[in-house]
């Protein structure tokens, strides 16, 4: 089967770059280093490296306190971070600057993916949340480099998927993977697609370990006293097409209620922050952009959040928040980043990205499941009006938030032991796919 999916791969190539070029048409970041795509200009790190995968913002944020610990416990090392998006990798550079290497992840073809091994000598590597790619693990356990997935998760449509191709995932689990699982059945569905159970164990999510800048709070003080004064304020972040058209019509119905309310739209995507400004004047609403540096005048219904690395500056500028990729059936996004400031949480139906959590908010009351423009607003409205009952929804929140901490440590337990085996393995083998 490995044969198979190789050939695949390469054939898959041409129609990759291909998309990648179009997509490059509209967002120039796409362009970026686009040869580490193929194999092509990785950094070189000759004295080996700590190898962290994030694919996009939100692992990249996740990631921020066990970047913070490899650095504070291994300084002598190099740490890699690879991104797919190119939103991921600005979110690192904002984030860790020149304290860690960057380098877009190599697609899969055998080629690239041994070019990228040998230029950047990994001696550990660390995939966080759901990413299984064959070609590189299978690379990791031929060059015996260990291999852990941190936060592992995996829903059980993944899993369905995945059987599909069992025999080949068997392979690539079976190279001496360790798997950091978030809960018990992801550590069972991983089990189930060939994971070692003596090496898979529990740990948590990393992300209930988020740390909050102690800035943040004066900071988006700061960014309300400047635009909005003492108006009601609501931000939708990491909205969705069709997620942002439901958005505006309950931003509409809250107005009939609360004519000053303001509305702070954070579309997911950048190459959408167009689409967004279209319709917002498809709409009829006033609105200002935020890379335009325009204060938010007494008229303005919206704040468009057109930059990258501002939704927790957001957050803390709001009353409530509605967090996307709920409404439409995308699996939703970050419930973590607005509960740990305190704000009342709201969201879609669709939660199976991060249902865990979701969950958990749900059990004691944390946050609030609207399905339809109508209820979002009613929703919004009641939180708007009552600061204590948003106050104390946010409180619960927090409680969530403080109750889970400790995946980290329990990480860095697991992590511990190999990383003192780093290094031991002096005639790698190289891999040749």
């Amino acid at each position: 089967m490995r044969i198979a999916y190789n050939i695949f791969t390469y054939l898959l190539s041409p129609i990759y770059g291909l998309y990648w070029l179009f997509r490059g048409l509209t967002n120039r970041s796409y362009w970026d280093r686009i040869g580490q795509r193929f194999g092509f200009g990785y950094p070189d790190i000759d004295g080996g490296c700590i190898w962290l995968h994030a694919v996009s913002v939100g692992e990249v944020q996740a990631s921020a306190p066990l970047v913070a610990a490899l650095t504070k416990r291994f300084p002598e090392r190099q740490l890699l971070i690879t991104t797919v998006t190119p939103t991921g990798a600005a979110r690192a550079q904002k984030l860790f600057g020149d304290r860690v290497a960057h380098s877009f992840l190599p697609f899969e073809s055998p080629t690239a993916v041994n070019n990228f091994f040998d230029a950047t000598n990994p001696q550990i590597a660390l995939i966080m949340e759901t990413e299984i790619w064959p070609n590189l693990y299978y690379t990791c356990g031929k060059r015996r480099i260990p291999l852990l997935l941190v936060s592992a998760r995996i829903s059980p449509k993944s899993v369905e998927s995945y059987r599909r191709l069992l025999p080949l995932f068997r392979e690539t689990l079976s190279y001496g993977i360790v798997i950091a699982a978030q809960s018990r059945a992801d550590a069972n569905r991983f089990k189930s697609l060939g994971a070692a159970p003596e090496r898979t164990s529990v740990t948590g999510n990393i992300k209930f370990d988020i740390e909050i800048s102690a800035t943040l709070p004066d900071q988006g003080h700061d960014l309300r006293s400047e635009n909005f004064d003492e108006r009601p304020v609501w931000v939708a972040a990491s909205t969705h097409d069709r997620e942002e058209e439901l958005i505006l019509s309950a931003h509409r119905l809250i107005q009939r209620e609360m004519p000053n309310a303001l509305l702070i739209l954070i579309p997911r995507h950048p190459e959408r922050f167009a689409t967004v400004q279209t319709l917002l004047q498809k709409h009829g609403f006033e609105f200002v952009r935020r890379t335009s540096a325009e204060p938010c005048a007494a008229a303005t219904e919206v704040l468009l959040g057109d930059t990258m690395g501002e939704v927790p500056l957001f957050y803390a500028a709001s009353d409530v928040a509605f967090v996307g990729g709920t409404l439409a059936p995308i699996g939703g996004h970050n419930l973590l980043e607005p509960a740990a400031q305190g704000k009342p949480v709201v969201t879609g139906p669709h939660l199976f990205n991060t249902q865990e959590i979701a969950d958990m908010f749900s059990a004691i009351g944390a946050s609030v499941i609207v399905h339809d423009e109508r209820e979002l607003a009613h929703t919004v409205l009641e939180f708007l009006a009552d600061p204590d009952k948003a106050n104390s929804v946010g409180r619960k929140g927090l409680e969530v938030i403080e109750k889970n901490r400790g995946a980290l440590q329990r990480l860095l337990n697991v992590l511990e032991p190999t990383m003192n085996g780093v290094g031991t393995y002096p005639d790698r083998d190289k891999a040749t796919g």
